[in-house]
């Protein structure tokens, strides 16, 4: 299976790739079996996946807790080094295309203010739920890459 076709095959239709790298063929190995576990397990285990009711939690807390996926990446890719190339590469994108855009946004919000305001934690929340509908997709893809059963949606229904 190539890049373009994993990607689409788990609805990650958003991700950018250049034609040479969407038209190399997927492979993993053990590491990137390992690598896609540990990322697995970070992801649906937190706010990143898991619905933030209207009534619980904080924004502030949540916005950390998805900046946290970056520390959490590099040291899954420290570990694991060159050996999990197929994970590192899908790893890297989602963090780029898809989480970068969410934090930096919200980041210079935060600063500003923005996320004290009424309407400031309205919009994160609703911008949070679309980042969270993207990261399910990349557990998912996860998931196969790990050879998991996925329980990404186990309680939202999704």
């Amino acid at each position: 299976m190539k890049y373009k076709d994993l990607f689409a095959k788990w609805g990650l239709t958003s991700i950018k790739l250049n034609l040479s790298f969407a038209e190399i063929e997927f492979g993993k190995n053990d590491s990137d079996k390992v690598a896609a576990w540990e990322m697995y397990v970070e992801l649906i285990t937190r706010i990143t996946t898991q619905k933030l009711c209207d009534d619980t939690g904080d924004e502030i807390t949540a916005l950390e807790s998805v900046y946290r996926i970056f520390a959490i990446t590099r040291d899954i890719l420290k570990i694991h080094g060159r050996e999990c190339k197929g994970f590192t590469k899908i790893a890297v994108i989602v963090l780029n295309q898809i989480i970068r855009p969410f934090t930096a946004k919200w980041h210079k919000s935060s600063i500003d203010g923005t996320l004290d305001t009424t309407e400031g934690k309205n919009r994160f929340r609703q911008e949070l739920n679309c980042l969270q509908i993207e990261l399910r997709k990349y557990s998912g893809l996860l998931a196969e890459i790990a050879e998991v059963e996925d329980l990404t949606t186990i309680e939202t229904g999704d």
